[in-house]
């Protein structure tokens, strides 16, 4: 593969299931997918709670590279995920979109974010085994 996939996570207000997936792409498939996120608002920090999962179940410190962003703040991409917004979600031109249909777990117990966490890592080898394969048609 020559160019890297671009892909943007997305969701209102880019602080929690968007930054979560973003981070485990980069640390799962950024051999091959360039990854972003961000919304329509913007948080003045990333969610403690998710920051801290991903620390302890992966070891990755999303405070170090990541911050909450603007879709005016990211370059075009080839594939837009969203992350279930359960009101209109953000719209970002791309040739692939699909939604994930996660709930926030924000102001939920930490089962629910190791749950999410869990849930999105599934979904990022998912996203990165269709790319690979050709499955994925972009």
């Amino acid at each position: 593969m020559e160019e890297k996939v671009k892909v943007a996570y997305i969701c209102v207000h880019n602080s929690c299931r968007s930054q979560m997936a973003e981070a485990l792409t980069k640390l799962y498939a950024s051999d091959i997918i360039e990854a972003y996120s961000a919304g329509t608002e913007t948080k003045p920090e990333i969610n403690k709670d998710a920051v801290e999962i991903i620390g302890d179940l992966y070891g990755v410190d999303m405070t170090k590279e990541q911050k909450s962003k603007l879709l005016t703040e990211i370059p075009p991409v080839d594939i837009v995920v969203t992350m279930g917004c359960n009101v209109e979600c953000p719209y970002f031109p791309s040739k692939h979109r699909e939604d994930w249909g996660l709930e926030d777990p924000t102001g939920k117990s930490r089962e629910e974010f190791v749950k999410t966490a869990r849930t999105i890592e599934e979904k990022v080898k998912d996203l990165r085994d269709r790319i690979v394969s050709g499955d994925l048609k972009i």
